[in-house]
């Protein structure tokens, strides 16, 4: 009897351990929610990119990167469709989620439209809130800059208010802050017009000075990465 019992304690305690070590074993899982500058993009849209893709470059084997921004979405119409619900609902603690929007919160469209210091920072704050619930990080990103140069060299803001308040609201509920509109500000302005269009979906066929190319995404993606290692996040212990 003491034998059976001291067997069947042990096995229990064997399983238990096999639980934990399965636990902390289980890569950790980036979550990616944004618009077509981040997004994966069918083949035949090639040479066109989203950084989201080009950050799978960046991580070790101890992470997943899950990319479900979208084309053409804005916080509204991807809470409207159901796709943030679909990744609130497979969150787990320990989670990371990255929040890029922007670009067609600004559109006029009415199944798109935010306004910036109104329904834009309410829309965000909810994907904030919703994954702190989970035990998931939250991390707000600024939209890319586009690629629409002036006479004298410098480039045009065509994001305005959005840029701010996504600021605005990261630092209201304390969430960390990755300015990607600034850094890719500053690199194409380096770059300058014409070395520029290396790093855009800017080909003979089509002149596209918003999205990237698969070579910009992973450049762009390396900005981020740099950022998140320079402000000692906790993401990034997951990158190369």
């Amino acid at each position: 009897m003491f034998r059976q019992k001291f067997i069947s304690c042990f096995s229990f305690l064997m399983f238990i351990l096999l639980l934990v070590s399965c636990r902390e074993q289980r890569a950790t899982h980036i979550w990616l929610v944004g618009d077509s500058t981040m997004a994966w993009k069918k083949p035949s849209r090639a040479p066109e990119s989203g950084w989201g893709e080009g950050l799978k470059l960046y991580v070790t084997g101890r992470a997943t990167v899950h990319n479900h921004a979208a084309s053409g979405r804005s916080t509204k119409s991807f809470l409207d469709e159901g796709r943030w619900q679909v990744v609130q609902d497979s969150l787990e603690t320990g989670d990371f989620v990255i929040i890029q929007f922007g670009h067609n919160d600004e559109k006029a469209d009415e199944r798109l439209h935010t306004v910036a210091f109104g329904t834009f920072k309410e829309n965000l704050k909810t994907m904030i809130n919703e994954t702190r619930l989970k035990g998931a990080t939250p991390i707000v990103c600024s939209s890319i800059v586009r690629r629409q140069f002036r006479l004298d060299g410098s480039l045009k803001d065509t994001h305005g208010d959005y840029i701010v308040a996504a600021r605005e609201i990261a630092t209201e509920t304390q969430t960390p802050y990755i300015d990607l509109e600034s850094l890719s500000r500053e690199l194409v302005t380096k770059m300058g017009p014409l070395a520029s269009q290396e790093i855009y979906n800017y080909t003979t066929r089509k002149q596209d000075s918003t999205h990237l190319n698969v070579n910009g995404a992973k450049v762009i993606a390396g900005l981020f990465v740099a950022q998140v290692k320079s402000d000692q996040l906790p993401l990034a212990k997951y990158f190369k």
